[in-house]
């Protein structure tokens, strides 16, 4: 139940910084003004609100077990970025970042085994 609570986790975490990112995407910063209308952004408020929620969940997760056993389960995030990234935001998938993921794939089995 931990490694499924941690890796919702990590879904949400993504989707906090997607939307962070859909809210950021293509608006100038150069001001101070300007970087306060981009948090009012609804995208930015919607990602800070999923961001909150991932932040309750995960002090849940560490009340309920070891921190050197959750957190490298937290890496899948990277998993779940890299597929957003190539599907949402179309950036490039790359072969170093295909074995790079694996390489995390393989290290959250190795950790979470018992």
């Amino acid at each position: 139940m931990l490694i499924l609570l941690t890796i919702c986790n990590s879904v949400l975490m993504v989707t906090g910084q997607t939307l962070w990112k859909l809210g950021a995407t293509g608006k100038e910063v150069h001001s101070l003004g300007q970087l306060l209308r981009l948090f009012l952004s609804p995208y930015v408020i919607a990602g800070l609100m999923v961001y909150a929620f991932s932040s309750v969940l995960w002090i849940y997760i560490l009340n309920k077990g070891d921190l050197s056993y959750v957190y490298p389960i937290q890496s899948t995030a990277f998993i779940f970025a890299l597929i957003i990234g190539t599907t949402i935001f179309k950036e490039q998938l790359t072969l170093t970042k295909v074995i790079g993921v694996l390489v995390i794939c393989l290290g959250v089995v190795i950790i979470t085994r018992k």
